[in-house]
C-alpha cells in the first residue's frame, strides 16, 4: 500500500508534518518576544509547499494513493494551495498581535497552524470517510488550543469551551451519518459508496437517513443556519488572530469535504441533499444579513455576515443537477468554489486591518473604534472599504463576480424554484450591504474617537496592501481565478 508514487503523492503532508516537529524543536531555543526565527521557518515551510501544491495543480491528472484512501486531484492541490497562502497571510498579520496579548511565551502559534493547515490537507486529499474524519480532528483539535491560547482571557477561554462542546456534537453527527452510510454500502471509500448508491439496489430511506446526519455535521463545519450557533460566540470570544484563523482557510477545507462527500460520494442522491441544502442556505441568507444588522462589535458583525456568505456558497452547490441532468454540475459547483476562494481573501484583508488598529490593552472591536480612520490612514481605510464593498458584491470588485457566478448558476437551471431563489438571495445581499455601508460611513464621516496613529511592520503593511489589491485586481480581471475553479472542478467531474 505505501510505495513511492504514494508518498510522492502526499509530499506536501510529510513536508507540513516534518517541520511542524522541528520547528516545535527549534523554538525551545528562541528567546525573542516576536519569535523571529520561529515565523521565518514557518513562512518558509508554507512558501515551499505553496510552490510543490501549485506545480502539481498544473497537471490534469488524477492520482489515488495508499489504497484510494487518498486522491490528489487538481481541485484538491489548488484548495490546499489557497489554504496555505491564506495561513501565511494570517500568521504575517496575527504575529504582532499575538505577542502584544502574551500569546507568543512559546511558538505554539506557529506549530498549531501548521497542524490545522495539515489537518485541512488531509480533509480536502481524503477519498475515503475515515481519512476525511482524521482531517477533521486534526483541525478542530488545533482549532481549540489556537482560540485557548490567550490563557488568561476569561472571554477566549469561554469561547474554545463552546467551540469544544459544540465541535464535538458536530463531529458525533458526522461520525453517525458515515457509519450508517457505511452499513448501507458496505465500504468507506467515496467512489465504492457513489458505485453502490448508483446500483440502486439499497433502500432509499436507509440512505436518506446517513444523509441527513452528514449533511448536519457539514453544515455545523460551514457555519449555516441551524447549525450556526457557535459563530458569533467564537468570532467574538476568541483573540482575533484566532478568529481569522477559523474564519479563513478551514472554509476552503469544509467546501472540499462537501465537494467529496456529496459531489463525489452522492451525486445519486442529489435530489433529496440539493433539497437539505436549499433550506439551509434559505435560512442562512435571512438570519445572517438580519442579525448583522443590529450588531455593534464588528467582530460578531462579521460572523453573521459569514453565515449569509456560506449560504451563497450553498446555492452555488445546490443547482449542480437538475431533474436528474448533472450537465450544469461543473458550471454550478465552480462558481461555489470561485466564491468561496475570493470569499477567503476578502476576510483576510478584513480581519488584517481589525488587527493592525489593535494595541496593547486596546482591541479594535466595537465599530465605533472605527470612527474617523480616514483622517488617521487614508491607507487602511481604503482597503477597509474595498473589502467591504466586496462582501456586499459591489462591483467591480471580485465579491461581485462570486455572487453574479453563482446567481448565474442559478438562472441557468431554468427551474422557476431558483430564479425565486436567485431574486430572495439579491434581496438579502441589498441588506447585507447596509451594515457594511455603516461602518464605511462610520470610517468616513464620523469624529476620530482616538488621535494616534496606526503603526503597522513594513511586512504587515506590504501584505495587506498587496492582499487589499488582490481583492481589486480580481475583480477587475475575474477570468483567471474562475478559469482555474472551472478547469480544476471539470477534472474532478471527468468532464
Amino acid at each position: 500500500m505505501i510505495d513511492k508514487l504514494s508518498l510522492i503523492t502526499v509530499l506536501p503532508e510529510i513536508i507540513l508534518l516534518v517541520m511542524a516537529c522541528a520547528i516545535a524543536l527549534v523554538d525551545l531555543r528562541v528567546k525573542s518576544p516576536l519569535r523571529g526565527v520561529t515565523h521565518a521557518l514557518t513562512l518558509l515551510t508554507l512558501g515551499v509547499v505553496a510552490l510543490v501544491l501549485a506545480s502539481n495543480a498544473g497537471t490534469a491528472e488524477t492520482k489515488y494513493a495508499f489504497g484510494n484512501m487518498v486522491v490528489s486531484d487538481s481541485m484538491g492541490n489548488w484548495l490546499k494551495c489557497f489554504a496555505t497562502l491564506a495561513v501565511m497571510v494570517t500568521l504575517v498579520y496575527g504575529r504582532p498581535y499575538a505577542a502584544q496579548r502574551d500569546m507568543l511565551r512559546g511558538g505554539e502559534l506557529f506549530t498549531l497552524s501548521i497542524f490545522a493547515l495539515l489537518g485541512m490537507f488531509v480533509m480536502i486529499s481524503g477519498n475515503n470517510f475515515l481519512v476525511i474524519y482524521m482531517g477533521l480532528e486534526l483541525l478542530t483539535l488545533s482549532s481549540y488550543a489556537l482560540v485557548a491560547l490567550r490563557r488568561d482571557h476569561v472571554a477566549a477561554t469561554e469561547a474554545a469551551m463552546k467551540y469544544f462542546v459544540l465541535g464535538a456534537m458536530a463531529s458525533g453527527f458526522l461520525l453517525y451519518g458515515m457509519s450508517m452510510l457505511y452499513g448501507a454500502t458496505g465500504s468507506l471509500d467515496v467512489n465504492e459508496v457513489f458505485k453502490a448508491i448508483a446500483s440502486g439496489q439499497i433502500r432509499h430511506m436507509v440512505l436518506v437517513f446517513g444523509l441527513v446526519f452528514l449533511v448536519a455535521g457539514l453544515a455545523f463545519k460551514l457555519g449555516v443556519v441551524p447549525f450556526h450557533m457557535w459563530i458569533p460566540d467564537v468570532y467574538h470570544g476568541a483573540p482575533t488572530a484566532a478568529t481569522l484563523m477559523i474564519g479563513g482557510a478551514p472554509k476552503l477545507a469544509a467546501f472540499a469535504i462537501v465537494m467529496r462527500l456529496l459531489v463525489e460520494g452522492m451525486l445519486p442522491l442529489a435530489g433529496d441533499w440539493q433539497q437539505m441544502l436549499m433550506v439551509l442556505s434559505i435560512g442562512s441568507l435571512l438570519v445572517g444579513n438580519l442579525a448583522a444588522i443590529a450588531q455593534t462589535n464588528i467582530k460578531r458583525m462579521l460572523a453573521f455576515s459569514t453565515i449569509a456568505q456560506m449560504g451563497f456558497v450553498l446555492l452555488g452547490l445546490m443547482s449542480g443537477v437538475v431533474n436528474g441532468n448533472t450537465a450544469l454540475g461543473a458550471n454550478a459547483y465552480s462558481s461555489a468554489m470561485f466564491y468561496v476562494v475570493s470569499y477567503v481573501l476578502t476576510t483576510l484583508a478584513t480581519f488584517g486591518v481589525i488587527l493592525l488598529l489593535s494595541r496593547e490593552g486596546f482591541e479594535s472591536e466595537e465599530i465605533a473604534d472605527f470612527a474617523g480612520l480616514n483622517q488617521r490612514s487614508p491607507l487602511y481605510a481604503a482597503v477597509m472599504t474595498v473589502c467591504l464593498f466586496s462582501l456586499a458584491g459591489i462591483p467591480p470588485l471580485v465579491g461581485f463576480y462570486a455572487k453574479l457566478s453563482v446567481l448565474q448558476a442559478l438562472v441557468a437551471s431554468g427551474d422557476s424554484m431558483y430564479l425565486v431563489l436567485a431574486v430572495f438571495s439579491v434581496l438579502m445581499s441589498l441588506i447585507g450591504a447596509f451594515y457594511y455601508l455603516r461602518v464605511i460611513k462610520v470610517m468616513y464621516f464620523d469624529e476620530p474617537i482616538t488621535a494616534t496613529t496606526v503603526n503597522a511592520p513594513a511586512d504587515v503593511r506590504a501584505v495587506l496592501c498587496l492582499n487589499g489589491a488582490l481583492v481589486l485586481v480580481l475583480g477587475v480581471f475575474p477570468s483567471g481565478l474562475m478559469a482555474v475553479c472551472a478547469n480544476s472542478v471539470r477534472q474532478m467531474l471527468g468532464s
